[in-house]
């Protein structure tokens, strides 16, 4: 599974690499309000409203020193899957922990 998880995260980049191969705006989904209206004609009322309550730590999957070439963004898509990987992993991991300590006190 690992392995497989790991596969998954290496071939991430294709979602930036391919719609630019074949001269698409950006990544499927991955639009901001403007576009987002553009492509369905309208934005949500709920989505405007929470739009600005998250920001991404990798903005764009970019590093700090602005250089958005297609290997940085690549790398950022492989190091913001890498992260959200081990964070699910951990989260899964304690909360596995905590219920078998219940099952253990039964």
């Amino acid at each position: 599974m690992w392995i497989a998880v790991g596969m998954l995260a290496l071939i991430s980049p294709l979602g930036i690499i391919i719609p630019k191969w074949l001269g698409a705006d950006g990544a499927w989904g991955e639009w901001d309000l403007s576009a987002l209206e553009k492509v369905a004609g309208f934005v949500p009322t709920g989505l405007k409203r929470i739009a600005g309550i998250w920001k991404a730590p990798l903005p764009e999957y970019g590093f700090p020193s602005g250089n958005k070439g297609l290997a940085v963004e690549s790398i950022g898509y492989v190091l913001s899957a890498v992260i959200g990987i081990a964070l699910v992993a951990g989260i899964m991991y304690i909360i596995t922990k905590l219920l078998g300590r219940k099952n253990d006190a039964k």
